[in-house]
């Protein structure tokens, strides 16, 4: 019966012996097997693993993209405008060795706050060398990826590797926004009265060119007009001669009858002439002068 006990108790512990020997790495991590804190063993593909129970311990990691949202920290371009820039970024845990030999026990979060503080520096040294409007535009991408390349070799030394840097938000402090803008209401009032004064300077010279066009258009038609007034007068005393000439008793007969009808008007009838007056001479006889 105790030797029973015995086979089963020893049968227990070559099971837990072998369960604590064996240890699972997951597709999404990379392990280190330690002993005594020391680093024997390096798994970083997914499967499984042994160690000596008791003696060695697993440290898993995590192999994937991580992202790290920094705080807000303040910055000084090259302008002195003060500006509140948050960022984030990307990377992974690239070499696990270095990665514990930097953080040692502290594990991700110890080496994401000594990241926080490279990706800190960085910005603040990339940032304060250009001006505001760099950074406030939207073409921002050459700035980001010098910042990255700026932590890719810092960070190597905790055995990560920086993918990506991005700045989410880049903003006035709350006690210089009211400065800003109004400085930039008065530009812009600056702006919209130096446009108004060219728009008036620019109508009133487009006004003096009209009326300048209307007087030489008025003067250039009134001479046309008298010139061709002054051509149909000659042609109508052209048309007079050569009529008188061809018949100078009707054109006598026609002279005459202009006279009375401009004469004899109603209202203005009345008149006081000779009864010989040659001004009769068609009233008269259908002649004239020529029926005596």
């Amino acid at each position: 019966m105790n030797r029973s006990i015995a086979l089963l108790i020893v049968a227990f512990l070559v099971v837990v012996g072998i369960a604590s020997s064996l240890f699972i790495v997951d597709e999404r991590q990379k392990a280190l097997v330690l002993q005594f804190g020391q680093i024997v063993k390096v798994q970083e593909e997914p499967g499984l693993g042994f160690k000596i129970p008791f003696i060695q311990d697993v440290v898993r990691y995590d192999d994937r993209i991580l992202s790290r949202d920094l705080d807000p920290i303040e910055v000084t371009p090259s302008d002195d405008r003060r500006l509140i820039v948050d960022a984030f970024a990307r990377y992974r845990i690239a070499d696990i060795t270095r990665f514990r030999e930097a953080v040692g026990g502290g594990g991700e979060e110890t080496a994401a706050r000594r990241l926080d503080s490279i990706l800190r520096a960085e910005t603040r040294e990339v940032l304060g060398s250009v001006s505001s409007n760099d950074i406030l535009s939207i073409d921002r991408a050459a700035l980001m990826l010098r910042i990255r390349n700026g932590a890719i070799a810092e960070a190597q030394g905790l055995g990560l590797q920086v993918i990506d840097v991005r700045l989410k938000r880049t903003d006035l402090p709350p006690a210089n926004l009211n400065a800003t803008y109004e400085r930039m209401k008065a530009e812009r009032n600056r702006e919209a009265v130096d446009e108004i004064a060219r728009g008036n300077e620019a109508a009133q010279r487009i006004r003096a060119q009209a009326d300048r066009t209307v007087v030489e258009l008025t003067s250039e038609a009134r001479r046309e007009s008298q010139i061709i007034q002054g051509e149909a007068d000659a042609e109508r005393n052209r048309i007079f001669a050569e009529a008188f000439g061809a018949d100078p008793e009707f054109f006598e007969f026609y002279r005459s009858m202009t006279a009375y009808a401009r004469s004899l008007r109603p209202g203005n009838s009345t008149m006081v002439l000779s009864p010989d007056n040659e001004f009769f001479n068609y009233l008269k006889s259908d002649t004239g002068a020529a029926s005596e």
